[in-house]
């Protein structure tokens, strides 16, 4: 089995990924989240995998971090949902946020994920309920503008970890409003990067 690869990043597109390794060429579907955080082709990437075994095909399903492989893992416990299934649950629905709608049994949101209907988004409520860890009540839903300037930074070149962090810092500084999380996100990631 196939649990982690790093290699060089030899095509990225929505919905999958072909990772060299050592000069053997992993194809890897992706969900939307994760594709937005890696590095551009050419770049040396590591992602996690989980490795699917039918009755005829092996397929790789590969993550930009272990929350969202140990998401992906428990999603394919619920009745319905396969391995495709969960990367578009995953494409549609940030682990953080799918952990929160399921501890608030908010079948509403989930419904919104293309391709899950009402009776898959109450079973999924019914079946990760205390499984998926839903974020601290201390730290408030990101909001919109802060939503907003990580995928501005994410569009920059930013991967999406360093872009959330500093969007974060900026609004937790006081920032509101996108212009203004933007402009103070963008300064403390020119002071971390020593610039």
């Amino acid at each position: 089995m196939i649990g982690r690869l790093r290699g060089t990043l030899l095509e990225r597109q929505p919905g999958s990924i072909l990772l060299d390794v050592g000069g053997v060429g992993y194809e890897a579907a992706v969900s939307l989240h994760t594709f937005s955080s890696l590095p551009p082709v050419g770049s040396t990437a590591s992602v996690e995998v989980v490795t699917v075994l039918r009755e005829n095909a092996l397929e790789l399903f590969a993550f930009a971090d272990l929350a969202e492989k140990q998401a992906f893992a428990l999603l394919r416990t619920v009745s319905g949902i396969g391995p495709r299934m969960a990367i578009a649950v995953l494409s549609g629905i940030r682990v953080e946020e799918l952990a929160r709608a399921v501890a608030d049994e908010d079948a509403r949101r989930l419904t919104a994920i293309p391709g899950i209907g009402r009776k898959t988004a109450e079973r999924m409520i019914l079946d990760l309920r205390g499984k998926l860890e839903p974020a601290p009540s201390s730290k408030s839903a990101p909001s919109l503008a802060e939503d907003d300037a990580v995928e501005a930074l994410v569009g920059l070149g930013y991967r999406r970890g360093e872009a959330e962090k500093a969007a974060r810092a900026a609004t937790a500084a006081g920032a509101s409003g996108l212009e203004d999380v933007l402009r103070r996100a963008l300064s403390g990631l020119v002071k971390a990067a020593g610039g």
